[in-house]
């Protein structure tokens, strides 16, 4: 049975912050071991990677989207605007510095593991800080925004989907043993 729209995204949502949760995690407690993080943390940066380049455009759509339907004329429209302009820039920044710890991960193993904790806690704070619904362009989505609009401006492919979810049974598999996440909380 075909997911409804709004599980579908509630489902996109929930994995992405139990793999944003995992880093965290990890982040914050790193292996006093030594144990090798690195295919666990490679596993998350390519859960990252998919799930976030498919969020990023289903936001840009979102912002174009409201560009057109809103009165831009009003301060409040273009305050809420510009704050998604903002949260989307810092958003892939943060991203890109986590994308090349990740890479340097592949390339030099364990040793690079502190710098992937290091990009990887910075983008899951910029993550809980500044991403996720706000008022501004939420509210405005809300009034506006049709069911058909909605479905274009969320829409992702099967095949997308299928690897999102690939993914995040991925990074679950990886779990180091020095580490207790349960992808459930």
């Amino acid at each position: 049975m075909m997911a409804t729209l709004r599980e579908r995204i509630a489902g996109e949502r929930g994995r992405l912050k139990q793999v944003r949760q995992a880093l965290t995690a990890a982040a914050a407690k790193p292996s006093a071991g030594g144990e090798d993080r690195s295919e666990f943390y490679m596993a998350i940066g390519d859960y990252f990677e998919a799930s976030m380049d498919r969020l990023h455009e289903q936001d840009i759509r979102l912002g174009d989207m409201l560009r057109d339907k809103a009165d831009m004329t009003t301060a409040d429209n273009q305050q809420a605007l510009a704050e998604l302009d903002e949260r989307l820039s810092g958003n892939q920044m943060h991203l890109k510095n986590m994308l090349a710890a990740r890479d340097d991960l592949r390339s030099s193993g364990a040793s690079a593991q502190v710098q992937f904790e290091s990009a990887g806690g910075a983008y899951a704070r910029y993550i809980v800080e500044n991403m996720g619904h706000h008022p501004g362009t939420t509210d405005l989505a809300r009034e506006l925004f049709s069911m058909e609009d909605w479905e274009y401006m969320a829409f992702a492919s099967e095949e997308a989907q299928a690897r999102e979810q690939q993914l995040h049974a991925h990074v679950f598999q990886c779990v180091p043993s020095d580490l207790t996440i349960d992808p459930e909380s």
